[in-house]
């Protein structure tokens, strides 16, 4: 396809700086919107000549018209991430997830934009229902994250619906990881944990007995989904799941980072999280079939991957 003008919302975010090295990758003009509450500078460090950066809040109509104004398309990734988080926090979690939303979806009505691509979330499905999950599934979210981006998502169906010239797409995320997320955050996912605490010979701690599912998604074919979402026909509307379609349990991604380490793994069981899915795995056959998609790194290369890229930030002890 043609190169566009893009932008790229919670583009300093781990996702998202991703994202925006694909865009340029293939041509594009991008554009970023971050607070940088959660993503970070360092994630689009080198791009400094290649992206245009507006720092603003996805609360603010005003800033995210601005950010908006002259793009074709947007891939909105920006959110207040983490399941504990919005236990704790869910009137800002549905603040920036859902009002946030809101405002993306009115700035790029109001300024002609193409297309939005919107980053859901595999939270959705809850616990209910038969795996692997699929779109069609009736949605039962357990957290007020998961309920803010089923709002969200539902937000980006209607304005499809009801106003003609925007397009939406949702792509429901499953447990991605990769370079750029970070293993010291607060509410740092189970991948970068494990990865750092494993690498310095520390137990990892599992919330549960360790055999729930999982379907560990490397960030590169999240990007590849996001790229192939933009210009894909077809799509209006939709909901896709983006994942690999094979599940492991948290023991085995443990087990699976000290062999690729060598190093031993002590595990350290705790109760489960308050809002955390049991199970969760998606059919990915809407995503091979509406997008061309096809995730093309699996789960052992995405470690490899990840943990070199960790150990080169020197955020894990090397040997």
């Amino acid at each position: 396809m043609s190169a566009a003008r893009a932008l790229v919302t919670g583009g300093g975010g781990f996702i998202g700086s991703n994202l925006v090295r694909g865009l340029l990758e293939r041509g594009d003009e991008v554009r970023v919107l971050d607070n940088f509450s959660t993503g970070s500078r360092g994630n689009l460090s080198g791009l400094e000549r290649d992206v245009e950066v507006v720092e603003g809040e996805l609360r603010s109509y005003e800033r995210v018209h601005a950010a908006i104004r002259g793009v074709d398309v947007v891939f909105h990734q920006g959110a207040l991430p983490s399941v504990p988080r919005s236990v704790q926090d869910p009137l800002t979690t549905s603040a920036v997830n859902v009002e946030g939303t809101l405002n993306v979806l009115l700035a790029a009505r109001d300024e002609r934009v193409r297309r939005v691509v919107f980053a859901s979330s595999s939270s959705v499905y809850g616990n209910s229902g038969e795996l692997p999950r699929v779109e069609t599934a009736p949605p039962d979210p357990i957290s007020p994250y998961a309920v803010a981006k089923l709002a969200a998502e539902r937000y980006c169906v209607s304005f499809s619906r009801v106003y003609g010239g925007l397009e939406t797409v949702c792509l429901r995320y499953f447990n991605v990881f990769g370079p750029h997320q970070d293993p010291t955050s607060q509410y740092a996912a189970v991948v970068p944990l494990f990865i750092a605490a494993i690498s310095a010979g520390e137990p990892v701690t599992i919330y549960g007995d360790g055999t729930q599912s999982r379907d560990f998604t490397y960030v590169a074919n999240v990007v590849e989904a996001n790229v192939l979402a933009a210009d894909a026909a077809a799509v209006n509307g939709r909901i896709v799941n983006v994942a690999t379609g094979s599940p492991a349990s948290v023991n085995e991604l443990a087990d699976t980072i000290g062999a690729l380490l060598d190093r031993p793994v002590e595990k350290r069981y705790l109760p489960p999280r308050p809002g955390d899915v049991r199970d969760s795995w998606a059919d990915v056959d809407a995503a091979r079939h509406l997008l061309g998609y096809e995730p093309r790194v699996g789960l052992d290369e995405g470690l490899r991957l990840t943990a070199d890229s960790l150990r080169d930030a020197a955020l894990v002890r090397a040997d």
